[in-house]
């Protein structure tokens, strides 16, 4: 009967097969170096292109604002309004001819400079309706079927003037949005919007690698602040955009209050 036999491994006294490196391993200065193992696929570091910057942003959201600012002041009686009801109108539409010519051309800081003599004018007339409104009100100049369209007109006003600042500066405006890359536009912005705060690895994505917002997101942010006097989504980065905030909450809070002053005397 044979004795039982143990199992060999490779270097074992009793196991045949020769001890060292590879017939084929790589020598250096004649000494046997282990050949590199390749990196498996799992360690190596993804690498994500960097987004491009947005070359077009619509502009048509922004225009269209301007020219409801103006069809709404057409609702303003004459008391209420700088000269007849129609001269905002025609003024903004006149102003946006060279504004978007200057879009169209690449003259970036012309459409810049158009785009706030708009705001400019916008702005005036909303602060002479609304104060020529507050006048009004105890004096009982106007009927009040009028001062009720009036206060509303000016309600939906301060919505469109407001998101059209919004709009034009944070973060240097459309132009600079647009050239910029969206996390830096995020960090240089006076707005926080919930897409700029997704992680492009924690399933973000490409959506928020390329997000940039546009005039309805500034158009939703400046709702919110009219109707309950304060951003909702957005948090407030810089100074100045809370007091615009503050300024816009308060015409909306004097128009409301007309509003409800005069619904009570109607009662």
């Amino acid at each position: 009967m044979s004795a039982p036999t143990r199992p060999t491994a490779p270097g074992d006294a009793l196991d045949p097969s020769p001890v060292g490196p590879a017939p084929h391993a790589p020598t250096v200065h004649g000494r046997h170096v282990a050949p590199h193992a390749p990196a498996h696929p799992a360690a190596r570091v993804p690498t994500h292109p960097e987004p491009r910057p947005s070359v077009h942003e619509p502009r048509w959201p922004a225009v269209l604002a301007v020219l409801a600012v103006g069809l709404l002041y057409l609702a303003l009686p004459g008391s209420l309004t700088l000269g007849p009801p129609w001269l905002l109108l025609a003024v903004v539409a006149v102003l946006l001819v060279p504004t978007i010519t200057a879009h169209r051309m690449g003259k970036s800081r012309l459409n810049q400079a158009f785009g706030f003599a708009v705001l400019g004018v916008m702005t005036a007339a909303l602060a002479a309706g609304l104060v020529r409104l507050v006048a009004a009100l105890p004096t009982k100049a106007e009927a009040p079927e009028t001062l009720l369209r009036s206060a509303a007109a000016l309600w939906l006003t301060n919505i469109l003037v407001f998101a059209s600042w919004y709009w034009r500066v944070d973060a240097g405006g459309p132009h600079a949005r647009a050239r910029s890359h969206p996390r830096d536009a995020a960090w240089q912005g006076a707005f926080l919007f919930p897409q700029q705060t997704l992680d492009e690895d924690a399933g973000g994505g490409a959506r928020a690698a390329h997000w940039r917002p546009n005039f309805v997101d500034y158009l939703f942010l400046a709702f919110n602040t009219s109707t309950a006097f304060s951003p909702t989504d957005a948090p407030v980065l810089s100074r100045w955009a809370k007091l615009l905030m503050m300024l816009q909450s308060l015409i909306s809070f004097s128009t409301v209050a007309v509003l409800a002053a005069r619904a009570v005397n109607i009662l």
